[in-house]
């Protein structure tokens, strides 16, 4: 059974920098052929799609992590991260990675409904 662990989350001041991690643990049969994502969620609000990465390389951000923030998969260490820049207090909240043997989820949209495997979350919080 593939289990995902994020790592990496912590306390920042605005304009700072974090990278999270998602190591893969155990046998995925779809690791040719797969999209993985980070995801975002603040209590009271829903899950929403930051970046994803296809098995392929191809990327895709939302709008608010365009510029900011930079998915990125080490395959031999399988293991998917995400840098974030410049993060805003707006970017407080738990994120979490996912995946998915399917790489057209890499889609249009970064949508939580399409991937399948998650993570437990890692918290971020940014501090004026």
């Amino acid at each position: 059974q593939v289990q995902l662990v994020e790592s990496g989350g912590g306390s920042v001041q605005a304009g700072g920098s974090l990278r999270l991690s998602c190591a893969v643990f155990g046998y995925a049969y779809w690791r040719y052929s797969y999209c993985m994502g980070w995801f975002r969620q603040v209590p009271g609000k829903e899950r929403e799609g930051v970046a994803a990465i296809d098995s392929g390389g191809r990327t895709k951000y939302a709008e608010f992590a365009r510029g900011r923030f930079t998915i990125s998969q080490d395959n031999g260490e399988n293991t998917l991260y995400l840098q974030m820049n410049s993060l805003k207090l707006e970017d407080t909240a738990m994120y979490y990675c996912a995946a998915v043997p399917n790489p057209a989820a890499c889609g249009q949209t970064i949508s939580p409904g399409r991937f399948s495997i998650w993570g437990q979350g890692t918290q971020v919080t940014v501090s004026s």
